[in-house]
């Protein structure tokens, strides 16, 4: 039950984010975590999710050791992040690698996503966690100074922050900045998790995560944990066009794996035998957002994390580690204005503070990287129009060793950043204070 006598922080959305935030906070004394999640039960949906070594050490800071076993978490035995191949031939033609010196329980890794959030969740008090609770409108009461947040079900909560990590549609980022709906890429993910036995009769089947590309699609194979394996097909449509194929699908409908496999018909024996072993698959339209003005909400009073600030729909296999990120980041600018041995609660002005601080640490990067990714689906959807030309098998070698270096995300230090940040808002508290005294 919510403690109104402490610092109340409201997390709406249990996933990765959420769920990230509510374990950074959880040890202070003085604040009371709770968090609402739209729905029935507390289950994963999606497949596989990719964590770059900035995300697993942020796992590690946050004390979730158990999602960095070798049991849950896959790793590329060659220590290379990705491997890409050829469609036809099946041949190495590029591989990423770390641009530092990387752990290994640090390396890149799979993950079944059900795995992932059974991990976190292992760290947050089930009582904090309360299901059904669908966000529909947040409000100011003027007497008690705390927030109020109305769920669809008529049911309330008060808080003294709000923090909304609930996806990629956001209703909290919605009711707040109206304009800030996403839209479909026209780009269309068919992914499949499965045990490995399925695969484990075809011949130089690869162990360890594979991209392979071709002229009009890529193709995603890997092991995941507990003997689970993962396949991932794409489809890019016109989302302009009225007739365009799942332009309203639902977020992982059920999909059909012949489909799948008509895509993938003229692909190497290798790749299909792989497509032929799918026993299932579900269909996911990717969604972007444009980039918000400002993660500063509500007064001062609201904030968001993962999907939910940065609606770019899965690039780079980033969006986990992102989402970590945001969730450490925010605990780490609450916990800079309102310290486990604060003898008060923070005033309006420190929250505002903090939020400042987040934004400052988080935003400047999940710009960049929303940049990047709304220019990738142009160049995209162009690539793939039927008034462009066929690709050549010459530009296609050329187009995956020149794709973009992915190393500046996955690698990314959220500590260094959030010094910065602390850094800057201080020297501008300085400045501030000292133009006002003149």
């Amino acid at each position: 039950m919510a403690d109104s006598s402490k610092f109340q922080i409201a997390i709406v959305g249990a996933g990765i984010a959420g769920l990230g935030a509510a374990i950074a906070l959880k040890n202070h004394p003085a604040i009371d975590v709770q968090v609402y999640e739209k729905a029935l039960e507390l289950r994963e949906i999606g497949a596989s999710i990719a964590l770059g070594p900035n995300g697993m050490r942020t796992l590690e800071r946050l004390g979730v050791n158990n999602a960095l076993e070798d049991e849950v978490a896959f790793r590329n035995k060659s220590r290379h992040p990705m491997i890409y191949r050829h469609w036809q031939t099946n041949e190495i033609v590029s591989t990423d690698s770390h641009a530092g010196e990387v752990e290994y329980r640090h390396l890149t890794s799979r993950f079944y996503r059900a795995h992932l959030q059974e991990a976190l969740a292992k760290h947050v008090d089930p009582s904090r966690i309360h299901l059904s609770k669908a966000f529909q409108s947040v409000t100011s009461d003027a007497t008690t100074g705390k927030l109020l947040i109305t769920f669809t079900d008529g049911t309330t909560a008060t808080a003294d922050i709000i923090l909304g990590s609930d996806g990629i549609h956001s209703p909290v980022r919605t009711f707040f900045v109206p304009t800030s709906g996403t839209a479909w890429t026209g780009w269309v993910a068919f992914r499949s998790v499965f045990p490995y036995s399925h695969v484990a009769h075809i011949k130089d089947v690869p162990d360890e995560a594979n991209h392979f590309w071709g002229p009009d699609r890529t193709l995603f194979v890997s092991k995941l944990g507990r003997d689970l394996f993962t396949v991932v097909g794409s489809y890019q449509a016109d989302p302009g066009a009225p007739d365009a194929p799942w332009k309203d699908s639902a977020w992982d409908s059920k999909g059909d794996v012949n489909v799948l496999r008509g895509f993938y018909k003229d692909w190497s024996p290798l790749t299909r035998q792989i497509i032929d072993a799918v026993p299932h698959t579900n269909v996911y339209p990717n969604s972007a957002a444009r980039v918000l003005d400002t993660w500063v909400l509500g007064g001062g009073r609201v904030t968001l994390a993962g999907d939910a600030a940065h609606a770019h729909g899965g690039a780079f296999a980033a969006g986990g580690s992102l989402a970590l990120d945001d969730a450490w980041a925010f605990a780490a600018s609450i916990l800079h204005v309102f310290p486990e041995n604060a003898t008060r609660k923070p005033t309006d002005t420190e929250i505002l503070t903090a939020l400042r601080i987040y934004e400052k640490t988080r935003k400047p990067h999940t710009d960049r990287v929303m940049s990047v990714v709304h220019e990738n689906n142009k160049k995209k959807l162009a690539r793939y129009s039927q008034d462009s030309p066929p690709e050549s098998d010459e530009q296609l070698r050329a187009r995956i060793k020149n794709r973009d270096d992915p190393s500046w995300i996955h690698e990314h230090d959220v500590q260094a950043a959030f010094a910065r940040a602390v850094a800057e808002e201080t020297a501008g508290q300085v400045g501030a204070g000292g133009q006002a005294r003149l």
